[in-house]
């Protein structure tokens, strides 16, 4: 690579393609694997688990102080109160790859405070490296990369996630699709989220939206649309996508055309049990609860740790008792 990367990023790039050799090696034979439904829909793999082990591994040798959230093991590992949390997405896309369907991918990204400083999604079928530091610009293997230029909705190839977990309200999805697919020029589904907010960052989708989605599926692909000139947040515009279950990304003009049509279906997906039974991704949402309360105190510090106004007050005058002269 040309450019001289953040130390934080070579870290990432580095668990990244090691957990990519991993996923590689297995891909060979995916009928040996061993495979498990954390709920419906929703498998994990002994894949999934040596990759994530190796991430770990690899970024708490370099940074042993820092925190973690991943997808299979939450919370145990790394430093529980730290200002620097690792999110980690293993295998992104596991259905895919226990099929044999090529799209699926590795998804680090490293959050200081609550906000995404550098970010690695790394697709091993390819060998495509999409990676961003904050105010560097988002990058594909040594390329530089930018959201396309498209405005139009009727010219706009979107990319989603269809519903697929138990409680998903499979009317309003589909009221959704439909109010989507009749202003643009086509929906894709490969199936990995990560990979998606990518190709909208390299400008092969125009726009991307989806709900249920957790943090360690958003949060690298998150700099990358913001870092090649894209714009993301939830529903109703707002920037606050992380912890919503709900995003939207894509180029300036036709993320306002989304915005319009997604905002009457906002929190379509709902958190409670359904018929008693536990929800999806009941204790993955644990850790992601810790890590959002862990961030709104960093940034309520941050807040009180701002330089406050005050008001200067010149040398009284005689004759100028009581009055004072503001900065």
């Amino acid at each position: 690579m040309s450019q001289t990367l953040h130390p934080m990023l070579n870290i990432a790039i580095k668990a990244a393609r090691a957990a990519g050799a991993i996923i590689n090696r297995a891909s060979l034979d995916v009928e040996r694997l061993t495979v498990s439904a954390k709920s419906h829909n929703d498998f994990v793999t002994d894949v999934d688990r040596a990759a994530e082990e190796v991430i770990i591994d690899t970024i708490l040798e370099a940074y042993p102080g820092h925190g973690i959230l991943a997808e299979e093991s939450g919370r145990e590992r790394g430093a529980k109160h730290s200002d620097y949390v690792w999110i980690i997405d293993p295998l992104d896309g596991t259905t895919n790859f226990i099929h044999g369907f090529p799209v699926y991918a590795v998804s680090i990204a490293l959050a200081f405070r609550g906000q995404v400083q550098q970010a690695v999604v790394y697709d091993p079928t390819r060998n495509d490296l999409f990676y961003a530091s904050k105010g560097k610009g988002a990058y594909l293997n040594d390329r530089r990369i930018r959201v396309s230029k498209r405005t139009r909705m009727l010219e706009a190839l979107i990319g989603t996630g269809f519903p697929f977990r138990k409680g998903d309200n499979f009317q309003r999805y589909m009221r959704m699709f439909e109010d989507v697919m009749v202003q643009c020029a086509g929906v894709r589904r490969p199936g990995a989220a990560s990979l998606d907010l990518c190709y909208v960052a390299a400008g092969y989708y125009d726009g991307f939206f989806e709900t249920g989605l957790s943090p360690w599926d958003i949060a690298a692909g998150s700099l990358m649309i913001t870092e090649a000139g894209g714009l993301v947040g939830n529903f109703t515009g707002e920037s606050d996508f992380m912890y919503q279950r709900e995003i939207v990304a894509a180029t300036p003009r036709i993320y306002g055309q989304l915005v319009k049509t997604l905002a009457p279906y906002t929190r379509v997906i709902a958190d409670a049990p359904v018929n008693g039974e536990a929800a999806e991704g009941e204790q993955s949402d644990e850790a992601v609860k810790a890590l959002a309360e862990a961030e709104k105190a960093a940034q309520k510090q941050a807040e009180e740790n701002k330089p406050k106004r005050i008001r200067i007050s010149a040398p009284k005058a005689d004759g100028d008792q009581g009055k004072d002269a503001p900065f």
